[in-house]
């Protein structure tokens, strides 16, 4: 998944698998997260890593499938604070998150159909940066935003 660093511009080899028990003992004794990820564990729970580093977890999102709208909820998604902002050291991890998401949606045929409930501040994020759409109130994206975004952040052949 091409993660990049931030300085040098280099793709950096990733990999999402699910959160297995002894990652939320890790999680909870970091610093780098501040939500209680334990309270997601009903939930289908995502992280992304380094390839060659299992134990250094740089995001995570909780998806809840909703089989009977066709479609999969992006719940909650946070980064470690290590890559927020200005000083952040690799770039693209929400994107390559909330692309997974939408494969996953794909591959359950629902035609990509990913939503999620945003913070009021985070609206116009991800209507630019990701192509959200509004639908009553959640934001959401399906197919043709949902394979854009899987091109751009899943696949190591444009890079």
């Amino acid at each position: 998944m091409p993660l990049k660093n931030k300085e040098t511009g280099k793709g950096l080899e990733s990999l999402i698998e699910k959160v297995i028990d002894s990652d939320y003992e890790w999680i909870e004794s970091s610093k780098e997260y501040s939500f209680d990820w334990k309270v997601e564990r009903d939930n289908e729970v995502y992280k992304i890593f380094l390839k060659g580093k299992e134990n250094e977890i740089l995001g995570m999102m909780s998806l809840i499938d909703h089989q009977e709208e066709f479609r999969i909820h992006l719940n909650l998604i946070e980064i470690g604070v290590s890559n927020v902002g200005k000083s952040k050291n690799i770039e693209n991890i929400a994107g390559c998150l909330i692309a997974f998401a939408c494969q996953l949606a794909f591959m359950r045929g629902y035609f990509g159909f990913v939503s999620l409930q945003p913070k009021t501040e985070l609206i116009e994020l991800y209507q630019e940066k990701y192509g959200f759409r509004q639908y009553g109130r959640l934001l959401a994206v399906e197919q043709y935003s949902s394979r854009s975004l899987i091109n751009k952040y899943l696949d190591y052949e444009k890079e």
